[in-house]
């Protein structure tokens, strides 16, 4: 496949060898090497504005997961399904892995109020020891903090995609008239 007809998200620009490119400073920032440039890339070679935006939003909602271990697969299967940027996905997965430690518990107290339930005490050592000594006894202890997470996470996925989508597609948008120039 032809360098320029490259699906990936970081895919290398044709440099010439006779004549570097005195156009561009000699070093750029992180920030337009490792986001901007490759997003403008993609967007110089067929994929959408919107769809690069709808790939942030889905993303970002699915590496939010309240599971540790899933986001990767959720994100690769939804990816596959509505046919979206797996390296974006992928590489936003890993970017969002603190924020999901964080939202973990945050979605479990939600989904208690959700079902009124009574909050269960959590702590990472203890969750930790409990799966190790019994997994079977840790999902009969934890399974409805499971579910009440859950319920949380599904309630908010249709704000986050919503919000980032209609909040990105401008700015996508933006950045793909200025790659065309």
């Amino acid at each position: 496949m032809p360098a320029s007809s490259s699906p990936l998200l970081f895919a290398l620009p044709a440099v010439s060898p006779v004549s570097p490119d005195v156009s561009s400073p000699a070093k750029s920032s992180f920030w337009h090497r490792r986001i901007l440039g490759p997003i403008r890339a993609q967007l110089t070679h067929g994929v959408t504005p919107d769809k690069i935006a709808l790939t942030f939003a889905v993303g970002t909602a699915c590496s939010l997961l309240p599971f540790l271990g899933f986001t990767s697969l959720l994100n690769l299967g939804v990816g596959l399904w509505l046919r979206l940027n797996q390296p974006i996905l992928q590489t936003l997965n890993q970017i969002l892995g603190p924020l999901q430690l964080v939202l973990i518990l945050v979605y479990v107290r939600m989904g208690e109020k959700i079902w009124g339930a009574a909050p269960v005490p959590l702590s990472v050592s203890t969750l930790v020891h409990s799966f190790k000594e019994n997994p079977g006894a840790f999902l009969q202890r934890f399974g409805w903090t499971g579910v009440h997470a859950a319920t949380a996470w599904l309630l908010s996925v249709p704000l986050i995609v919503a919000g980032l989508y209609y909040g990105l597609r401008p700015l996508m948008r933006r950045l793909s008239r200025g790659a065309a120039r």
